[in-house]
């Protein structure tokens, strides 16, 4: 039996137009706490399950990358879809690892756009360190690494499933040019409060409590998942305080998480 496991993501640092009338990009917030583990065995036939996904689109997908599916197929996902952790992205990275894909992650990458219209990085080894154009597949510009940082997350609210046709997107393109001039987390997590206060301002829900509950919580700062439920708290390494996964739970948060990141 083959085995693999993807890991998903936690919303964006960072998401917007490049530009008023410029591309969608972002950069992610890698977590991998949540993932898609998928399993292939050889038996008669072709079965998948666990997708998400027809057999015939799914094969499809693969047939774009010269690859077929054999026997059984069975994939896991640790989230629903819409939820903005990237489940749509890794089910297709499953899918084509257990296929025996092993090239080019941005040709892996254009096939996952051909297949739903746009892809999150996450068949990259640092997906955090690009500024990736999530509708075309390109990677506009590398990124710093980011200092260490513990996370807390959770979702809140319901599923948002992208729609590859929305472009309506705050311009983040001063906070871009910021973002690779950054070194310290401080700085890196002010940026990213402020490309999630622009997404909440111009496409809601103007009521989020991730903010407040920054704030109360002594947070450096706080992302989201620019469509989707996802939110994130940004810590110091060691300096999540003791109560506040009860208070993300008691802010409406639910499957509350810590995971760490950065460091090179």
């Amino acid at each position: 039996m083959n085995s693999v496991r993807v890991a998903g993501h936690c919303g964006e640092w960072l998401q917007g137009r490049l530009g008023p009338a410029g591309p969608v990009v972002l950069v992610t917030l890698p977590c991998d706490a949540l993932g898609v583990r998928g399993w292939q065995r050889d038996a008669a036939g072709v079965r998948l399950s666990g997708a998400g996904i027809s057999l015939l689109r799914a094969q499809r997908f693969l047939r774009g990358l010269g690859l077929g599916m054999r026997g059984r197929v069975l994939l896991r996902a640790s989230a629903p879809p819409g939820l903005g952790a990237g489940m749509s992205t890794a089910r297709l990275v499953a899918l084509a690892r257990l296929a025996g894909w092993q090239g080019d992650p941005l040709a892996l990458a254009r096939a996952c756009i051909a297949c739903e219209g746009a892809s999150d990085p996450l068949m990259f080894d640092a997906p955090e360190r690009m500024l990736w154009a999530s509708r075309t597949g390109l990677i506009v510009q590398s990124m710093p690494a980011l200092p260490r940082h513990d996370i807390l997350a959770g979702f809140h609210g319901g599923p948002v499933p992208t729609d590859p046709r929305d472009d309506d997107f705050a311009d983040i393109s001063d906070l871009v040019a910021e973002w690779s001039r950054a070194q310290s987390l401080p700085a890196f997590a002010e940026l990213a409060s402020e490309s999630a206060t622009r997404c909440l301002r111009h496409r809601g829900p103007l009521d989020d409590p991730t903010p407040r509950l920054a704030r109360a919580l002594g947070a450096l700062g706080w992302a989201i998942a620019h469509t989707g439920a996802a939110r994130a708290l940004i810590f110091a390494p060691g300096q999540i305080p003791a109560d506040a996964p009860a208070a993300m739970r008691r802010a409406g948060g639910r499957s509350v998480m810590r995971f760490r990141g950065g460091g090179g």
